[in-house]
């Protein structure tokens, strides 16, 4: 099975978590003997083209304009992706499938599709109006717009949790048999670090992972720091990753007068963050909304309590008092009791540890992720060689067979989210 796989990001170019999901499913689907061809973004400091492990990763510039907004800058990146994919599926004869992430890929995912009679495959790892609660402007409402337009162009849409397809199914109506339910995964052998053993420092370090937006949550943490410290002073607060968000928080930290117990770290690495989980006594990930939540498994294969919000795909990860703490959705006194608990109560935290690496290990893992992402190519596949599917720019060379197709298309535009 040949693959073209759509990442607007792809490491060492990180924003969130889309570019570890496809970073680390690609792999796995090699394993399971998928040829993967990745087409990302490329500039500075990155490798126009290398061989991962069995993943060929192509990396393209976007065009060299300017651009006045994300979005344009998008639409560039996706016009080189187009073009970069053109010589790319003919030199290797042909894909079988088109897998694009998120909207960001949107327009190269369905120009592919159209242009070569390739079904296309979306993951939706979260929606605008999840993001933000709602549409409050015209950039929201055009992105949400994009994605509802690649939902509809898409044969199977995945979402990674029972909660983003309860969200699809009701914002983009998309039918029920549509839609398939892949979690993501981790790979706990990464994480090893806190399982040989790491001594922890004398304070106890409540870590925090994850690009520095409101959804995340982080200043719920910040409000929750005062009571946590009152039974806790030894606690110390440290946050990990960039984001638009970041200088809010730093000036609320020192609104509090918390500037001593809070620590920034930025970007990290990957060595540093399983450093950090190892030598954590708590993790927290407080988010707002979250369609998935791949940091708490995270913290899991490391042998980190967590403590999470009960909502979104973080709900359907953690079991409260089994392997991690559930509190309530922007509530900083019920974070603090439940990080409370942890620090407090080492032998429930060493319960919550075990359980969280053996859940990570043994129900998540990329091998298990990649096999039923497979088994949706394979799906895909055969639906459409039996279905006789053709595009909306499919052209016969027989005018009359032509003309049968465009009236084979009428009254079907604009019914939404067919199958294919």
């Amino acid at each position: 099975m040949k693959l073209i796989m759509l990442s607007w990001e792809y490491p060492p170019k990180s924003v969130g978590g889309l570019a570890q999901h496809v970073y680390h499913l690609s792999r796995a689907l090699a394993r399971h003997g998928v040829k993967v061809n990745v087409i990302t973004v490329g500039g500075e400091g990155t490798e126009p083209y290398e061989e991962q492990d069995g993943v060929r990763v192509h990396r393209v510039v976007p065009y060299s304009l300017p651009a006045p907004d994300f979005r344009t800058w998008i639409l560039h990146l996706n016009f080189s992706m187009v073009e970069y994919a053109i010589t790319l599926i003919n030199s290797i004869k042909g894909a079988d499938i088109i897998h694009a992430h998120d909207w960001l890929a949107a327009y190269a995912g369905r120009a592919l599709k159209h242009s070569f009679g390739i079904p296309l495959v979306a993951t939706i790892h979260a929606t605008e109006f999840g993001r933000n609660h709602g549409l409050h402007n015209d950039t929201q409402r055009y992105i949400s717009d994009v994605e509802w337009w690649l939902t509809y162009e898409s044969w199977r849409v995945i979402v990674c949790s029972a909660y983003m397809e309860k969200e699809l199914r009701a914002f983009f109506q998309l039918p029920h048999d549509k839609i398939r339910v892949i979690p993501n995964g981790v790979n706990a052998d990464e994480f090893g670090v806190k399982i040989a053993g790491i001594r922890r420092p004398r304070e106890k370090y409540v870590f925090f992972i994850g690009r520095l937006v409101r959804e995340k949550g982080v200043q719920v943490l910040i409000d929750a720091a005062p009571k946590i410290l009152a039974s806790f002073p030894e606690a110390r607060f440290i946050i990990a990753g960039t984001g638009p968000y970041e200088e809010h928080l730093r000036i609320k930290v020192r609104e509090r007068g918390l500037e001593h117990r809070f620590y920034f770290a930025g970007y990290i690495d990957d060595e540093t963050r399983n450093r950090l989980y190892a030598q954590s006594s708590v993790a927290v990930f407080p988010s707002l909304y979250e369609p998935f939540g791949i940091v708490a498994l995270e913290a899991m294969a490391a042998g980190t309590p967590a403590v999470v919000t009960d909502t979104g795909g973080l709900s359907e990860i953690v079991e409260h008092g089994f392997d991690g703490l559930k509190c309530y959705v922007n509530s900083p006194n019920s974070l603090a009791d439940n990080v409370m608990a942890i620090l407090g109560d080492p032998e429930m935290a060493e319960k919550l540890r075990v359980n969280g690496h053996e859940k990570a290990r043994n129900k998540y893992s990329w091998f298990a992720v990649a096999g039923r992402t497979a088994e949706v190519y394979e799906q895909v596949i055969r639906q459409a060689k039996r279905s006789g599917w053709y595009t909306d720019t499919w052209r016969a060379s027989d005018p009359v067979t032509a003309l049968y197709g465009r009236i084979k298309n009428f009254g079907q535009a604009g019914v939404p989210n067919q199958r294919r």
